[in-house]
């Protein structure tokens, strides 16, 4: 008889297993190589449907049939440039408040009782970022914005210039993202709190006569060292992690007008959408950021479907 093979259960990639401080991740923007003026935008999870569509991709075996794919409907509000940051040697050099703040902003964050003006964007600096919150109020779903830094694509230059050109304005997700594109979506898994060593590694039932019960690890570790190591699976908290799906299509973008209504557990879209092939992390209403991919692959790139019907 062969021996036993177990593999070690649990990526220790993700670790420590815990709740993430924050709703929206901090983002290594640097990495993402992008022309276009944004590279994110704050979104938030309608819900997932199912949509028919005519497969155009040129290598797929089902080209030119029509057939059903799953979807995610994601809303996103327009978005307000709240600060403008100027970085130097890696560093905040200095930051510019735009005018015109929302209400609803100015009761969660201490405002300085003077803001400069669009002026003050001049100077010597290696890079410039802005801080940037959603419009959530023209949705159902809540009245606090949520706030998050994001880079700007081109040269330092173009950045400027689309600074000073939206500073004060709403910025729409067409103005961003394009029908057909990839983008990556980051975001927080669904809370599941207090989960065993079964539900949350996938370790194998014990005998049914065990005594010491069937959904725990048969040993924590030795005598010497005489301690239980991170690698020994255990209960503890289980969802809110931070996770990535990379390499979402676009498959339809457009505006909220009668057609997207009653999505279960969360209500009507009434601002822009964008709708993605396949399914994105977290529950309803959880808030996203949606960016330009970091590595997209060929793959991924080449399917072309074209909608037809949401179902």
């Amino acid at each position: 008889m062969a021996a036993p093979k177990s593999p070690r259960k649990g990526s220790l990639q993700y670790w420590p297993r815990k709740r993430a401080s924050k709703f929206l991740p901090s983002v290594n923007w640097s990495a993402i190589k992008s022309d276009s003026n944004l590279k994110g935008f704050i979104c938030y999870k309608a819900g997932m449907a199912s949509a028919f569509v005519k497969d155009e991709s040129p290598t797929s075996m089902t080209k030119g049939k029509k057939i059903v794919v799953p979807v995610t409907i994601i809303e996103c509000p327009p978005l307000k440039i709240f600060s403008v940051r100027f970085y130097k040697n890696s560093k905040i050099a200095k930051e510019v408040l735009a005018e015109n703040v929302d209400k609803e902003l100015k009761r969660k964050i201490k405002l300085p009782k003077t803001s400069k003006k669009t002026g003050g964007l001049d100077g010597d600096y290696d890079d410039v970022k802005v801080l940037c919150y959603s419009v959530v109020k023209k949705t159902g779903i809540k009245k606090t914005p949520d706030m998050s830094e994001i880079a700007l694509g081109g040269s330092y230059d173009d950045k400027i210039k689309f600074i000073k050109d939206n500073l004060g304005k709403e910025i729409l997700v067409s103005n961003v993202f394009e029908k057909g594109k990839l983008v990556d979506v980051r975001g927080l898994t669904k809370g599941k709190g207090l989960q065993g060593p079964v539900k949350r590694f996938g370790i194998t039932l014990k005998s049914h006569k065990s005594e010491k019960g069937q959904r725990s690890v048969g040993a924590i570790g030795s005598f010497h060292p005489t301690r239980v190591t991170f690698r020994v699976p255990r209960a503890g908290q289980m969802g809110m992690f931070t996770r990535v799906t990379y390499n979402n299509k676009i498959i339809d973008m457009g505006k909220a007008e009668n057609k997207l209504n009653g999505i279960k557990n969360f209500g009507d879209v009434k601002t822009d959408y964008i709708v993605v092939n396949g399914s994105v992390q977290g529950p309803a209403k959880r808030q996203l950021l949606v960016t330009v991919p970091l590595r997209p692959t060929k793959k991924q790139s080449r399917k072309n479907l074209e909608l037809i019907e949401l179902r």
